[in-house]
C-alpha cells in the first residue's frame, strides 16, 4: 500500500509563494505519473499539474508560467511550485500518483489535501 501526504498549504497574500509538497510511503513496484489536483466548493475539481517519471510536464492553463512541479524520484516526493499567487488559487490542493503495486494492479492513490489561501 502507497499513502500520500501534503505538506506546505496556508495562508499567503496575492503575488506570494508557495511550495507543496507530497511525499509516497509504503512498497509499490512502480510509481508513474505524479501531480496535483484542486478542488474548490461548488466547482468541479481542476488537474493543475503532472509530471511524469521521466519529467515530462504538463499544466493546467491557468497556472503556465507561475507553478512549478517537480518530483524526485529517490524520495518519492513531488513538489508544486506556485508563484504570483492570485485569490482564485485559493483551493484545496490534492496530490495524487498512478501506482503499480508489487502483484502488477495498477491504482490512483490519494493524499487528504492541503488548504491555500490567497488573499487579495
Amino acid at each position: 500500500q502507497v499513502h500520500l501526504v501534503e505538506s506546505g498549504g496556508g495562508l499567503m497574500q496575492a503575488g506570494g509563494s508557495l511550495r507543496l509538497s507530497c511525499a509516497a510511503s509504503g512498497i509499490a513496484f512502480r510509481i508513474d505519473d505524479m501531480g496535483w489536483y484542486r478542488q474548490t466548493p461548488g466547482k468541479q475539481r481542476e488537474l493543475v499539474a503532472v509530471i511524469t517519471s521521466g519529467g515530462e510536464t504538463n499544466y493546467a492553463d491557468s497556472v503556465k508560467g507561475r507553478f512549478t512541479i517537480s518530483r524526485d524520484n529517490a524520495k518519492m516526493q513531488v513538489y508544486l511550485q506556485m508563484n504570483s499567487l492570485k485569490p482564485e488559487d485559493t483551493a484545496i490542493y490534492c496530490c495524487y500518483a498512478k501506482v503499480l503495486s508489487m502483484t502488477m494492479a495498477a491504482s490512483d492513490k490519494w493524499g487528504q489535501g492541503t488548504q491555500v489561501t490567497v488573499s487579495a
